[in-house]
């Protein structure tokens, strides 16, 4: 219930003006106004102030996987996971997409607007002319083994980073921290496509700074013998598709990882590392390789019935389906099944495409899926992509967290300039033993 009248009150700044919530402890009898804050929440210091007396804890809020709490304030990216909308700064993911580039929308997140066309240029070139890594690196990453994981890969040597730029600690420094952010989002790619080549044992390519930001990564991946790489633009293109699709997410779990390893003012390549690590778990960054192996296990068209019946008997998992955030179509998976059929008018089509567009029609139709807001995510069609592309699957993460970069660090920086934030330091619901007594090793062994 919303009240203006309590017996205590702990209204305190930021608050909605004449929003409060009042809470009855029935434990005292005692009544607190809490307010409540732009955008419909309450701060969980208020609820702390609910206490039986001055000496017992105040209540906690006990939320495990953070499934309604907010741990911070932020103007990049705004998501309504009910209407399916995705902007990033005020932009429609949509007209992103469809109008721009991955280093304009890149840009974008990092500064908040759009660049004119003399930032941009310089903006563009900075990249470029950063995209090159030290030799150093290129040796400490040829000593994997021949089948280390490239995400493995890509983590170790994106933490290796920070002891070649010594100088990154220094977060305080606006300009330094431009010139992190810039190396970054340059040397992604590259350190990505050596983890590719070296997983097949090809050479590693070096940049070609005559080229686009995601011409020069295909180069970097593809490039055999030729003395230029060109790819198809309709491939280019694409790959700049799912790029600007992947660029933020809001407080997803890696983007949660940058910002708890952050807060402790740690250097930006150690943050995005963590980042990386929370993307490498099967339930953040896998989930399209899921959606691969479930359409070969269903193994044609005419199956796709009997697999639905699956589902809803409990006996198979639908996945690529259904979202932590989204309850509508996620605006992604539309724009990503576009980007699929021009990808495919190069590649051939993946055999396994009718089986999805068959299994993606029955589920939109059926009341089973509707009824549960089960709707295509932007992974159901990105590994058919990736794979159409020649990826193997252990390489999806990589090209999940190369454009995942930009977004990590629009949200570090907007990090270390809040004023608000403090080192992330969760409480906890304390269920173990106290006051036991010891004893000694020489009583406990005989």
């Amino acid at each position: 219930m919303t009240d203006t009248t309590a017996t205590e009150s702990t209204q305190g700044a930021g608050a909605s003006s004449g929003q409060t919530l009042t809470v009855r402890d029935n434990r005292t009898g005692q009544e607190y106004e809490v307010p409540i804050l732009d955008g419909g929440a309450i701060k969980a210091a208020d609820m702390g102030k609910i206490r039986v007396s001055e000496d017992t804890p105040g209540l906690a809020v006990y939320d495990p996987g953070f499934v309604n709490t907010a741990s911070c304030k932020s103007a990049v990216t705004f998501i309504d996971g009910d209407k399916g909308i995705l902007e990033y700064r005020g932009y429609p993911i949509e007209q992103l997409a469809e109008k721009s580039t991955y280093l304009e929308v890149a840009y974008l997140l990092i500064h908040g607007e759009l660049p004119t066309k003399d930032q941009y240029d310089s903006w563009a070139h900075e990249i470029t002319y950063h995209t090159f890594v030290h030799e150093n690196v290129r040796r400490f990453m040829e000593g994997f083994r021949y089948d280390a994981h490239p995400m493995g890969m890509l983590l170790a040597s994106v933490g290796a980073l920070s002891t070649f730029y010594p100088e990154s600690r220094n977060i305080s420094d606006g300009d330094n921290r431009h010139m992190q952010i810039v190396r970054l989002i340059a040397k992604m790619p590259t350190l990505g496509a050596w983890a590719f080549r070296h997983a097949q044992g090809k050479p590693y390519i070096y940049p070609d700074n005559d080229l686009g930001y995601a011409a020069n990564f295909l180069a970097m991946l593809f490039k055999m013998s030729e003395s230029k790489f060109e790819a198809d633009e309709r491939l280019v293109r694409a790959l700049e598709v799912l790029f600007i699709l992947h660029a933020d997410h809001e407080q997803n779990a890696s983007t949660n990882a940058v910002r708890a390893v952050g807060s402790t003012q740690v250097d930006p390549y150690s943050a995005i590392t963590a980042g990386i690590g929370a993307l490498y778990g099967p339930l953040h960054g896998g989930a399209n390789e899921a959606v691969l192996r479930m359409l070969r296990r269903i193994g044609s068209v005419d199956k796709v019935p009997e697999f639905i019946e699956g589902v809803k008997n409990g006996k198979e998992r639908l996945m690529g389906f259904g979202h932590r955030v989204y309850k509508n179509y996620d605006p992604r998976a539309k724009i990503i099944k576009k980007a699929a059929d021009d990808v495919f008018e190069v590649t051939g089509v993946n055999p396994l495409l009718q089986i999805a567009l068959e299994l993606e029609k029955i589920a939109l139709e059926d009341e089973y899926f509707v009824s549960r807001k089960l709707y295509p995510n932007v992974d159901f069609y990105s590994g058919l992509i990736y794979e159409a592309l020649q990826f193997p699957p252990e390489m999806f993460t990589v090209l999940f967290a190369i454009p995942r970069t930009s977004g990590w660090l629009a949200q570090w920086l907007e990090l270390v300039q809040d004023p608000e934030q403090k080192i992330a330091r969760p409480r906890q619901i304390y269920t173990g033993g106290r006051t036991l007594d010891f004893v000694p090793a020489s009583e406990r062994w005989k």
